[in-house]
C-alpha cells in the first residue's frame, strides 16, 4: 500500500485461557501484541494476531510432520474458521480500536497421497492448521467466498476500517490493490468498507 512501516517483535505468552473463545483470544493476543510494543514506540501501533480453529479446538503449527498430516487429515473436506484479530493503538494518546475478522474456509477433498507431497515441501511446518492458503502447488481451498487477505495474516479492509477512526486518509484504491496482488475477486470487500463513512 506504500505506507511507511516498522516491525517490531512483541514478546508476549500466547497460552490461551480457561474457556476463552477462538475470538477472544485472538481479540486479546492482537491487544497485547500492540500495547507490548507501544510501551517504546511513539506513534501509531498495529498488533495482530491469526489462529486456525476447527470448532473450538485452536490449531497452530504443527511440532512435526505427524501433526501436520493430522492437522490435514482432519480439515480434509470440511469448513474451519480463520480468526485474525487486530489492534491499534495510538501510543501517544491511547487511542485503541479492536476487531477481529473470522473467515469460514473450505477445504478441498485432497487426497493422501496430496497430503504427503505437500508436507515433503516443509511448507506446512510454519503454518498455523499445516496449510497456507495460496500455496501454488497443494490448493488446499475450494469454493472460498471471504476474506483471502484474512487467512494469509492481516484484513486489510479491517484495517483500513480501523485507521478511519484515527482519521487517517484511506486509500480508495485498496481493494483493487488488495485483489490484484492476491490474484483474487473479493465479494466482500464492499460490505466491510461501508463502515466508512463515505466509500
Amino acid at each position: 500500500m506504500g505506507w511507511p512501516f516498522t516491525i517490531v517483535p512483541a514478546d508476549v505468552a500466547e497460552h490461551r485461557w480457561s474457556e476463552e473463545s477462538p475470538k477472544n483470544y485472538v481479540r486479546r493476543l492482537a491487544s497485547e501484541k500492540a500495547a507490548v510494543v507501544a510501551k517504546g514506540y511513539h506513534g501509531l501501533v498495529i498488533g495482530a494476531d491469526t489462529i486456525v480453529a476447527d470448532g473450538n479446538e485452536l490449531m497452530g503449527k504443527p511440532q512435526d510432520q505427524n501433526e501436520a498430516r493430522r492437522m490435514l487429515v482432519q480439515l480434509r473436506n470440511r469448513t474451519h474458521q480463520v480468526y485474525t484479530g487486530i489492534a491499534i493503538l495510538n501510543s501517544d494518546s491511547g487511542q485503541d480500536y479492536h476487531d477481529v475478522c473470522c473467515t469460514d474456509v473450505p477445504m478441498r477433498t485432497y487426497t493422501d497421497n496430496d497430503i504427503e507431497s505437500y508436507i515433503k515441501t516443509r511448507d506446512p511446518m510454519d503454518k498455523a492448521g499445516a496449510y497456507a492458503i495460496q500455496h501454488n502447488g497443494f490448493h488446499p481451498v475450494k469454493d472460498f467466498q471471504g476474506c483471502f487477505a484474512s487467512v494469509m495474516g492481516l484484513p486489510l479492509c479491517h484495517l483500513v476500517v480501523g485507521f478511519s477512526r484515527f482519521g487517517i486518509d484511506i486509500p480508495y484504491e485498496l481493494p483493487d490493490r488488495c485483489q490484484a496482488f492476491l490474484h483474487y475477486t473479493c465479494p466482500i470487500y464492499e460490505q466491510i468498507l461501508g463502515q466508512i463513512k463515505g466509500i
